[in-house]
């Protein structure tokens, strides 16, 4: 239970407002507009889906919408999207130091 407890609380410092402004100002909104929108799909569409396929295709994917609030993925996703945006924008690349503060896979 405290496990999950830290993984709620982890998931929530990321729509802190001290967190977003000191995103916003380091990075841009392009990066701000990331993270919350991984964070909606992470949270709430990826439940959606699973839930559906649940009703649609088999019972078994049920399993995978609290999976869906658990699971952090956004250490991998908010990268590859920072880097595709910067790849179409063709902006040079600012480094992009701790978005996330994991240090390490908490087990």
């Amino acid at each position: 239970m405290k496990w999950l407890k830290e993984q709620f609380n982890h998931k929530m410092e990321h729509l802190r407002w001290s967190k977003l402004k000191k995103t916003l100002k380091e990075h841009g909104l392009a990066l701000l507009i990331i993270i919350v929108a991984w964070e909606i799909i992470e949270d709430v569409l990826f439940p959606i889906l699973f839930i559906w396929l649940g009703a649609n295709v088999h019972p078994s994917f049920y399993a995978g919408a609290p999976i869906a609030w658990i699971l952090c993925l956004h250490w991998l996703a908010v990268p590859l999207m920072w880097g595709l945006w910067i790849k179409i924008t063709n902006k040079k690349k600012k480094k992009l130091d701790n978005c996330c503060e994991h240090d390490t896979l908490n087990t």
